[in-house]
């Protein structure tokens, strides 16, 4: 249960009593579907009872966010900032790394919002569509946790070297009960797709801009492929 707990204070609010060593976690990381079922569950069980779509739509994207802490969301910013800065990967990487927000980490954040919240509300099954895009998220996670290799030290480094190339193999078999949701076959493979494509394309550009990955790409990428996930849910 140690890496379960480390792993839900990682990533959520949730008091869960001491501190666990996040070591315990790190040696497990592809464990981070779970979590996703998690908040996506105890998201999509807030808005169960809540008939029109747009106020629903508004309050799990807050849900999400106040659950989460908004650490993930912190990294999207970030990642604004760094994408619309103009110079060498070390400006580039400083932008990334600097704890002040500028109009890119502004104009970013505000553009997977409005993603997510059309996504949510054009969607006809809202709460199993939070489910499927906060696990497919996770996976993303655990998929950077591995294959993006650091270029600095901090938390991704130090939960990186306990990764191996396998565990997004593993995370994606945590992704298989997703099937047993009544959800169309079509819409899941929608999904599916996004959830293996925006993870792949933000190590790519990443890797050519700045050398590497670091926490904060990790947590964008979880914003990203929500929303994306969400979005492609809803346009199939």
């Amino acid at each position: 249960m140690k890496p379960l707990i480390s792993l839900i204070q990682f990533s959520t609010i949730l008091p869960l009593g001491k501190p666990q060593d996040l070591e315990s976690f790190a040696r497990h990381s592809y464990l981070y579907p779970i979590a996703g079922y998690l908040i996506g569950g105890i998201v999509a069980l807030a808005v169960f009872f809540i008939a029109d779509h747009t106020i629903a739509a508004a309050i799990a994207i807050a849900g999400l966010l106040l659950l989460t802490g908004a650490h993930h969301f912190d990294g999207l910013l970030d990642l604004g900032d760094a994408l619309m800065a103009h110079g060498d990967r070390e400006k580039r990487i400083k932008a990334l790394t600097d704890i002040h927000i500028g109009a890119g980490g502004v104009a970013l954040g505000i553009a997977i919002t409005v993603l997510l919240f059309a996504g949510l509300q054009a969607t006809s099954t809202i709460v199993y569509a939070l489910i499927i895009g906060e696990v497919c998220a996770k996976f993303s996670m655990a998929f950077l946790t591995a294959y993006g290799v650091p270029f600095r030290q901090g938390i991704h480094s130090y939960i990186h070297q306990f990764s191996h190339a396998y565990y997004p193999v593993l995370a994606a078999v945590l992704c298989i009960p997703l099937l047993l949701l009544p959800v169309s076959p079509m819409k899941l493979a929608g999904g599916f797709v996004m959830m293996i494509l925006c993870p792949t394309v933000l190590l790519l550009i990443s890797r050519r801009m700045f050398g590497g990955v670091n926490g904060d790409i990790v947590g964008a990428s979880n914003e990203i492929t929500r929303a994306c996930v969400i979005v492609a849910m809803a346009l199939i």
